[in-house]
């Protein structure tokens, strides 16, 4: 759905979310883009909703601002419904790589658990750097269907549909797909002690 103006609903709301956090915390967008190595007007063009964030963006953003991207997905801060619809979850699309990402558990909870649903193309290829700021967070990361290949740190791990590999978010981390079918998963991230 598009608005008027041209600007995609979800991608006004990212904007949005992105200024009210970085104001929320004091920061500047000189201040944001320092610690998130986005550049200025980048960020700029992201909170007007003139641009859309890849997920690697996303992700030095959100790191930034010490967010996981389903705490950013999660606009309401009010306490949530404990049942989360699948029509009322937030999804969003990597505008470079074609992921997509479904924000499946119900946001603003007590929860230390996310759960996070994927399709990711053939071919597509995102590298997380480590995530220093997440000391104690982990994820799980299983595989539905298709192939999905997961590098941390020098070790490679081809995942087979069924298989499910655990890692430290701390550590750096890239998600390949080197099959010709999508690869659907899930990722299941504990936040860690409270």
């Amino acid at each position: 759905m598009i608005m008027e103006n041209g600007i995609d609903p979800l991608e006004s709301a990212i904007g949005e979310r992105v200024r009210l956090l970085r104001t929320a915390r004091g920061l500047t967008l000189d201040d944001l883009a320092g610690a998130s190595g986005v550049s200025r007007a980048m960020i700029s063009r992201i909170e007007r909703g003139e641009a859309s964030p890849t997920a690697q963006l996303l992700a030095r953003l959100c790191a930034a601002l010490d967010l996981t991207l389903s705490a950013f997905f999660a606009f309401s801060g009010e306490a949530g419904d404990p049942l989360s619809r699948r029509e009322d979850q937030v999804v969003w699309r990597d505008p470079e790589t074609g992921y997509q990402r479904r924000a499946v558990s119900a946001p603003n909870t007590a929860s230390r658990v996310e759960v996070i649903e994927v399709t990711f193309p053939p071919g597509a290829r995102i590298a997380y750097p480590p995530e220093t700021a997440r000391a104690g967070m982990t994820q799980h990361v299983w595989l539905f269907s298709g192939r999905l290949r997961m590098t941390l740190r020098e070790t490679v791990h081809d995942l087979r549909p069924g298989d499910c590999l655990y890692m430290s978010i701390t550590e750096g981390h890239v998600f390949d797909n080197p099959g010709d079918a999508p690869a659907h998963y899930a990722v299941v991230l504990d936040r860690g002690r409270p």
